[in-house]
């Protein structure tokens, strides 16, 4: 392996995120705090626990999976599209490089400034909430596996797309709505049994259960049918990997 090449692409990614600082880290970071103010703090203290947890302590996991997928999916989609948009991803398919050492440039940089503002969202929820990690070796699973599927997700969409409007669709319109809707806020058990059925067909719900679940102990569905889940959808975005770069779609044109 190339590791030279690796190691290239992930400084030239990791440096672009020291350039736009308060883009990067930030805007996430400052967003999420306004949630654990306003959802936390104003409505949380007027809310009952929710399966024994204090409302703003509920919120933790729910809200650094919607961090960790947003910045996923965007670091990894804007780091690939650039290269197109300007034209030295040609640079990169001639050189001596395999698809293997692409990716693992591209969506390790992602990977790596998501667990990176992940990292300083969980260590600014000790300040809100009296925080608690009943298992931390499976917490920092789920964070590496979610953020190295939506990096690779994001890098599909950063292929897929041809132009910024296609670029940010998918986790406007798509990505956040799931989240919201996957339990984040809420437990999907206060949900009316028929919404509780089709919210089952979110593949959100179950990154944020098994992830709360390495909190508290509590999650909405079975452990491991979470964890089976992230891994079939890491699965599934390398399989779409493999396939943009063996029949070179939108690359080789």
């Amino acid at each position: 392996m190339n590791l030279y090449a690796v190691k290239a692409i992930y400084k030239h990614e990791m440096d672009r995120t020291w350039r736009t600082l308060a883009q990067s880290i930030v805007s996430p970071v400052l967003s999420t705090s306004l949630y654990f103010i306003v959802f936390g703090s104003a409505i949380g203290s007027r809310m009952s626990d929710i399966d024994g947890i204090a409302y703003a302590a509920f919120l933790v996991p729910g809200l650094l999976m919607l961090s960790l997928l947003t910045q996923s999916v965007s670091n990894a989609s804007f780091g690939i599209y650039f290269p197109r948009f300007l034209g030295t991803i040609f640079e990169i398919l001639s050189a001596p490089v395999s698809t293997m050492e692409i990716v693992l440039g591209y969506v390790g940089a992602a990977a790596s400034k998501s667990l990176l503002v992940g990292a300083i969202i969980l260590v600014t929820s000790a300040f809100f909430v009296d925080l608690q990690i009943m298992h931390p070796v499976l917490m920092l699973t789920f964070l590496v596996l979610t953020s190295l599927t939506f990096s690779m997700l994001g890098f599909i969409i950063g292929i897929w797309a041809d132009n910024f409007e296609k670029l940010q669709i998918v986790p406007l319109l798509i990505i956040t709505p799931l989240t919201f809707l996957g339990g984040s806020f809420y437990s999907i058990s206060m949900l009316p049994e028929f919404w509780q059925k089709v919210t089952l067909f979110n593949p959100v719900v179950y990154l944020v259960s098994g992830f709360r679940w390495s909190f508290y102990e509590v999650s909405d569905v079975n452990l491991w049918v979470c964890i089976g889940m992230t891994v079939f959808f890491l699965l599934v975005c390398i399989a779409g990997i493999y396939w943009i770069f063996k029949t070179g779609y939108r690359l080789k044109n």
